[in-house]
């Protein structure tokens, strides 16, 4: 059959989309900006119709009907990464979290992570019947491929991607087209304290490094400092609008990378309708499955690899806690361990843990003499390398648990160094001189 035609055969109305969906079913759905809006709201309202289906998803960007109170009962969501819109559905219980390291996830699917259905945006098809799945690829084709039951929203505002993103009308049950704008992340201004953390790993990066950088103002504030560095690359989980400020003005480049030269390479994008608007198109930029581009094999074949990444809290032993606040699951695993290990295996590859020195309004160190009891360690104290504070940078591999305290504390904040200083002299019987 021509693809014209089983493509008009296969247009379908979101009612008669979800009506493939069963009780006890699981749905896997697209994520971050390209979380599937149309089928979102449609179950929202038919949750009554369902009983006990799983949604499994993990950052959603803008309204996801799906996780109102009015839906707890009928469906129970699984996250493997947390976010604002999703954390009290998994404390009122309506939901659980599902600890992973990212690049896991694909392989996972049809097994540990069941898939009846399968839910995405793409782009509309091309003159081959080809459909981009645009700003998110991470772990699409895995369900695509798994699941009984593939529903897409051909999406005529999603950018067009490269990499390995496509996938046929041949391979989907229902399309559903339509046309909203995809959810934005805007970036808001570094404050001093993000900007002189940015300006201290700014001083870590080499010409010719190629970055990971996570989400948030502070790797902002990174690519914000890093405008005479010259040949940067990028190999990243996701990236925002500050990396095409870069590459409009020519530091990135990829011309220094050792795979994927010239290349901008991801597993997602979220930012701004601008950053959208620069990645439609772009063969500058590819976008490849999350099993791919996190592996830290792959990682690894950069030269001068430097992951970025933040945190939550830090030991004294270099213990790094980045996705719990106690009990209290706030986000997720994501790709941060898998770039630190890629980022150390490079050569002359480092990694980064990047955070204010306080929090709650400076209420709080963040460098702590124990990490708040029921945190989970995210990155362990064998695999951590570099701290860096508004203060300045401690690196802890190579060192003893006693060097360590010492540097940590010296990058803490400067009314919370005489309770550290205390803890030190505990646990070492002797004395710490910080100023």
């Amino acid at each position: 059959m021509n693809w014209k035609d089983e493509y008009k055969k296969k247009v379908s109305t979101p009612e008669r989309a979800i009506a493939d969906i069963h009780d006890g079913n699981c749905v896997i759905m697209g994520h971050a900006a390209a979380a599937p809006r149309v089928v979102q709201k449609a179950l929202a309202e038919h949750c009554l119709d369902y009983n006990d289906v799983l949604l499994f998803h993990m950052t959603t960007l803008g309204e996801n009907e799906c996780l109102q109170p009015k839906c707890y009962g009928h469906f129970r969501h699984v996250s493997n990464f947390l976010a604002a819109n999703s954390r009290e559905v998994v404390e009122e219980l309506a939901g659980d979290f599902f600890p992973a390291y990212f690049k896991d996830v694909p392989g996972m699917i049809g097994g540990d992570i069941p898939c009846d259905v399968a839910v995405f945006q793409a782009t509309p098809p091309n003159e081959e019947g080809y459909c981009s799945l645009g700003v998110s690829c991470d772990y699409a084709i895995a369900a695509i491929r798994a699941a009984k039951t593939v529903i897409i929203e051909t999406n005529e505002l999603m950018p067009f991607t490269y990499g390995e993103t496509m996938i046929h009308v041949s391979q989907i049950d229902h399309i559903l087209p339509c046309a909203y704008r995809l959810p934005e992340l805007l970036s808001q201004e570094p404050s001093e304290t993000e900007l002189a953390i940015g300006k201290n790993c700014a001083e870590l990066i080499s010409d010719g490094s190629t970055l990971q950088l996570g989400i948030g103002t502070i790797p902002n504030a990174v690519l914000a400092s890093l405008g005479e560095k010259n040949d940067l690359g990028i190999h990243s989980e996701m990236f925002s609008d500050g990396v095409a400020r870069l590459m409009r003005s020519g530091n990135i480049n990829g011309r220094r990378k050792t795979i994927h030269k010239d290349k901008v390479v991801a597993t997602f994008v979220m930012g701004s309708n601008d950053l959208y608007e620069f990645v439609d198109g772009n063969h500058d930029i590819e976008l490849y499955p999350v099993d791919y581009v996190n592996d830290p094999f792959v990682i690894a074949q950069n030269y001068r690899m430097v992951s970025i990444n933040s945190c939550l809290e830090v030991d004294l032993m270099g213990q790094v806690s980045s996705e719990a606040i106690g009990m209290r699951q706030y986000s997720g695993t994501g790709g941060q361990v898998d770039f630190i290990r890629g980022a150390c295996l490079s050569r002359e590859g480092k990694s980064i843990i990047a955070m204010p020195s306080t929090a709650a309004n400076g209420t709080i160190s963040r460098i702590k003499p124990f990490l708040t009891p029921g945190s989970a360690v995210t990155t362990s104290r064998n695999d951590v390398d570099y701290i860096v504070t508004e203060y300045g940078s401690a690196r802890l591999k190579g060192r003893t648990l006693m060097h360590r305290a010492e540097d940590l504390i010296r990058i803490a904040h400067p009314k919370f160094r005489p309770e550290l200083a205390e803890e030190y002299e505990r646990r070492f019987d002797c004395p710490l001189i910080y100023e």
